[in-house]
């Protein structure tokens, strides 16, 4: 059966690797993005089957009107792909309160809110795939990373729980978490402090060094990004996560590593903060 993907972010990174791969298979294609000009480019060699929309995907109208206008084209959604996002680098303390809102509302309201636009017509279809863009800065967070981190990290936990939510529906959700991957990433689009503050200057100044000098050169490849992404949809079991990239996997180990000698280390005076003699049971109900 044709798919209709709805694709936020793609004009450009994993985004546009993933419009391009799945038009090139004959499935049908709302793009999204902000840059109309970009868009239209990426659609127009595959004819009707590619439909481009100007969204801001931060304007709960445009989102609502793009749902809409997606529905009367093909009648159907069968994959949500949240792609849209953004990088930023600084220290926890430069953020002006306005930076931060804005990155969680890109990279964690934006994607929350097109899921629950999403998620009526994929229940009375009774299938549907969602596909959220995080990051392995979804599941590791490090100095410099605190703002992009947070917002990934809530859309791992979000999507997370919405995949026992939607499942008896037949709607599957999947998190994607590439590591470098040759992307605009970090070529100018990513959100930097407007105040810095001179005291982190030597800790946040090499990072954004290193990321300028290897902008371009990342290991990742997006368009086998896009064929994993594929792949998953297909997948009669599709993973709740979808870890991509060697560089990732390794960041990962190392992470994990870390927070199961800090868990050891901690459990013995963790475990007896329990009452004597008290039962444990699993928490929410949780299996």
């Amino acid at each position: 059966m044709t798919k209709t993907y709805f694709i936020t972010g793609a004009s450009s990174g994993f985004g546009k690797a993933l419009t391009e791969a799945v038009l090139a298979r004959g499935d049908n294609v709302v793009a999204t993005a902000r840059r109309a000009e970009a868009l239209a480019q990426v659609v127009k060699p595959f004819g009707s089957k590619g439909v481009a929309i100007a969204l801001d995907v931060m304007d709960s109208d445009a989102r609502k009107r793009a749902i809409d206008q997606t529905i009367q084209t093909f009648g159907r959604i069968d994959v949500l792909a949240n792609i849209a996002g953004r990088g930023s680098l600084g220290a926890a303390e430069e953020f002006a309160d306005d930076e931060l809102r804005e990155q969680m509302e890109l990279n964690f309201f934006a994607s929350v809110e097109m899921a629950r636009l999403a998620l009526p017509i994929m229940r009375q279809q009774g299938y549907g795939q969602i596909l959220n863009l995080t990051s392995v800065g979804g599941q590791v967070s490090m100095g410099g990373f605190s703002a992009y981190a947070a917002s990934k990290f809530a859309l791992e936990g979000w999507s997370e729980a919405l995949r026992d939510e939607v499942k008896p529906f037949g709607v599957r959700v999947t998190l994607v978490e590439p590591g470098a991957f040759r992307t605009e990433f970090a070529a100018g689009n990513i959100l930097r402090p407007k105040m810095p503050i001179a005291d982190y200057r030597g800790f946040i100044d090499p990072i954004g060094a290193h990321m300028d000098a290897h902008a371009g050169q990342e290991p990742g490849d997006p368009a086998k990004a896009a064929a994993a992404m594929i792949a998953t949809v297909e997948s009669n079991d599709p993973p709740l996560r979808l870890m991509l990239g060697a560089d990732a996997y390794a960041l990962w180990d190392m992470k994990r590593a870390e927070k199961e000698q800090e868990l050891r280390a901690g459990r013995a005076a963790g475990e007896d903060t329990m009452l004597d003699g008290a039962t444990t049971f699993a928490i929410g109900g949780a299996g």
